[in-house]
C-alpha cells in the first residue's frame, strides 16, 4: 500500500496528539516512533504514574528540560504553546491546551470512554486503542463523532485496525470473502523430536502432535486431534474475542459460533481449514470472522499475531499461477488466503492518525453496525454481591466467559462484557447464563448510556428490518 499521500501536500502542518496510558507498552512503540516524524509529535501524555513515564521517555531520548509535569491548566497551556510535552496524571487536564487528536490507550472502560466522548465534545478526532471501551461504546462515539465533523477510528498497528484494512482492500477489489480472522497472540511451535509443543514461556508434552502436522482428506478430524494434544495449552483469550467484536463492527462479518472455532492450524492451511462444511472446512456459514492458533515448527517463520482473509476463487488459471507463486490456495483449488503476519503496534499508529487529521478518513470500515456483541456466560453460578474484577494481561472478568454472539442474535438486556467488568451482581446468576444489564446493581452510567444511545443508533441491519417489518 502506498501511503506518500500521508505525507505529501501538507506543507508545514504538524499534528499533535494527545495519549493516554502514556506509560504503557503500546504507548511506548507510538513514542518511539513518533520521534522519526518531525510532522508528528506528543502534546500531552497522560499517565498515572508520572516518574514511570519520564522515566520511558528519557530511555527514548527526550531531554528533562523538552517535560513539563503540570497540575493545572494554565501549565498544561503554558507548556504546549512554548512546545514542550505536557505530562499530566489527570485526564480532566487534557483538553487544556491546542491538539488535534486523542490516541486513548488506557484499556479502562469507563475511563477510556469518558476522555474519548470528552475529545469528540471538544473538538478533537479520536483513535481507539482500547478494544475495552470500543466494544462497549465506540457505536456511540462513531455516531458522535459524525454529527461533529470528526474521525473515530481504530489504529493501525492493533489487530483490529489491520485486519478492517485488510478486509476493505480486498472488498475493493471484489474478492468473495468467505472468512476474516487473527491469528492468537503467540505462535505453537512444536519440537518433533522432544515431543513438547511451546507457547511463549510454557512448554508442555505433545508428542501426538508430530503425526498430526498434514491435514488429510477430514480436515475437522485432524483439527479435533490437534486441538486434544494441546489441551494443556489455554485457548481462548477474552482479548481475541474483544478484537473481533471490533472487527465485527466495523466490516459486518460475525461469528461463527460463540466461542470461535480457534483451529490449530498451519500458515498454509488457511484457505483449506476457513472452507464452507460442505466443501471440507469449519465453517457454518460464510462471512464468518474467527481466530487461529498458528502452529510452526522451529525456525519457521511467525504469524506474529498478523491478519488474514479467505476468499473463493474464481478463475482456475488466475489462482493455481498465484498458487505456483507461494500464495495459500486450499487442495481443490476452490479458497485462497490473503494474509498479513504482523501487527507492529505503535509502529503504524501514525498512519492512522496522519489520515485521521490530514484528510479527514479513518482506519477501515465507515458505518459500524452492532454486527457482534462481546458478551459473558457465567462459569459457575455466582451470587448476588459478586464482584464482577477485571484483571490479568488480557483483561479477563472472574469467573466469567467472554463470549462473542451474532448482533441479530443477542438478547435485547445482554449486557456487553465490559459493562458488566467491575460491576456488582445484584442478583445471583446460574452457570451457563448470559450476565444481563439487569443483573447489575451499579453498572457505570457513562457506559450504560453509550451502549444504550450507540446501540438503538446504528443496530444490526438484520434487527433493523425485522423491526421494521414487525
Amino acid at each position: 500500500m502506498n501511503f506518500h499521500h500521508l505525507f505529501a501536500d501538507t506543507g508545514d502542518r504538524t499534528v499533535r496528539y494527545a495519549l493516554t496510558g502514556a506509560g504503557g507498552g503500546f504507548a511506548r512503540t507510538l513514542l518511539a516512533q513518533t520521534r522519526r516524524l518531525p510532522g508528528l509529535v506528543p502534546a500531552v501524555l497522560c499517565d498515572r504514574d508520572l516518574p514511570r513515564l519520564r522515566t520511558m521517555l528519557g530511555e527514548l531520548g527526550h531531554a528533562d528540560e523538552e517535560l513539563v509535569d503540570c497540575h493545572d491548566a494554565a501549565a498544561v497551556a503554558g507548556t504546549v504553546a512554548a512546545g514542550r510535552i505536557a505530562l499530566v496524571a489527570d485526564a480532566a487536564l487534557l483538553t487544556a491546551a491546542p491538539w488535534d487528536i486523542l490516541v486513548e490507550a488506557t484499556g479502562s472502560p469507563a475511563d477510556g470512554f469518558t476522555m474519548a466522548e470528552q475529545a469528540l465534545t471538544d473538538g478533537r478526532h479520536v483513535a481507539m486503542v482500547s478494544k475495552e471501551v470500543d466494544s462497549v461504546t465506540g457505536l456511540y462515539l462513531a455516531s458522535l463523532a459524525e454529527e461533529r465533523g470528526l474521525v473515530y477510528t481504530t489504529a493501525d498497528g492493533d489487530q483490529p485496525a489491520n485486519l478492517i484494512g485488510l478486509v476493505t482492500w480486498a472488498e475493493l477489489l471484489g474478492l468473495d470473502i468467505v472468512a476474516i480472522g487473527k491469528s492468537t497472540e503467540y505462535d505453537l511451535v512444536l519440537d518433533p523430536e522432544a515431543g513438547t509443543v511451546t507457547q511463549l514461556d510454557t512448554t508442555v508434552p505433545a508428542p501426538e502432535l508430530a503425526g498430526l502436522l498434514e491435514l488429510g482428506d477430514d480436515v475437522r478430524a485432524t483439527l479435533d486431534a490437534r486441538a486434544a494434544a494441546v489441551a494443556a495449552l489455554p485457548t481462548g483469550a477474552t482479548a481475541d474475542y474483544c478484537e473481533m467484536a471490533v472487527v465485527a463492527t466495523s466490516t459486518g462479518f460475525r461469528p461463527d459460533t460463540e466461542l470461535l472455532h480457534y483451529p490449530v492450524a498451519r500458515i498454509d492451511e488457511l484457505a483449506d481449514v476457513y472452507r464452507l462444511r460442505e466443501d471440507g472446512g469449519v465453517l457454518h456459514r460464510a462471512g464468518a470472522v474467527d481466530v487461529f492458533s498458528a502452529l510452526r515448527l522451529p525456525g519457521e517463520a511467525s504469524f506474529a499475531g498478523g491478519v488474514f482473509v479467505v476468499v473463493r476463487t474464481d478463475d482456475p488459471v488466475t489462482w493455481e499461477t498465484l498458487r505456483q507463486k507461494g500464495h495459500v490456495v486450499s487442495k481443490d483449488g476452490k479458497y485462497a488466503a490473503v494474509y498479513l503476519p504482523y501487527h507492529l503496534m505503535g509502529v503504524e499508529t501514525p498512519v492512522s492518525l496522519l489520515s485521521a487529521v490530514l484528510h479527514h478518513r479513518p482506519s477501515g470500515g465507515t458505518d459500524p453496525r452492532l454486527h457482534a456483541v462481546l458478551a459473558g456466560r457465567v462459569r459457575e453460578e455466582l451470587p448476588a454481591g459478586t464482584k464482577l474484577d477485571m484483571g490479568g494481561h488480557h483483561h479477563d472478568v472472574t469467573g466469567v466467559q467472554a463470549v462473542l454472539l451474532r448482533g441479530e442474535e443477542a438478547p435485547d438486556d445482554v449486557a456487553p462484557l465490559y459493562l458488566a467488568a467491575h460491576a456488582t451482581l445484584g442478583r445471583a446468576v446460574a452457570a451457563g447464563e448470559l450476565i444481563r444489564v439487569s443483573d447489575l446493581a451499579d453498572p457505570d452510567a457513562g457506559l450504560l448510556r453509550a451502549w444504550r444511545a450507540g446501540r438503538a443508533a446504528r443496530p444490526c441491519p438484520d434487527t433493523a428490518e425485522e423491526n421494521v417489518a414487525s
